[in-house]
């Protein structure tokens, strides 16, 4: 199993469970800038998820993929997984 398929199964897993999250965005493409906002798991698809944030006072919905939580554009506080930009910005 690859990262990617890691990432799939723990964000169905959430959105099963208890779809109701904490995310942190950081995209240039669409310009997509959140910290610390809860949000809800829409959709988890094949190739995409959806979240929706309320962090302005009106419900967004964004559409990611499972790599951006791979290179740490998205990070899913819930989620037990350390995107491996992070790890190396430590370093």
């Amino acid at each position: 199993m690859n990262n990617v398929d890691y990432i799939k199964r723990e964000i169905k897993r959430l959105y099963e469970k208890d779809p109701n999250v904490h995310i942190n965005v950081k995209m240039t493409h669409p310009k997509v800038i959140v910290e610390g906002t809860p949000a809800v798991i829409k959709g988890v698809y094949r190739n995409i998820f959806q979240i929706e944030e309320n962090d302005s006072g009106h419900p967004n919905r964004h559409t990611f993929q499972y790599g951006d939580v791979l290179t740490g554009q998205i990070v899913i506080e819930e989620l037990d997984y350390v995107p491996m930009i992070s790890v190396l910005n430590k370093k």
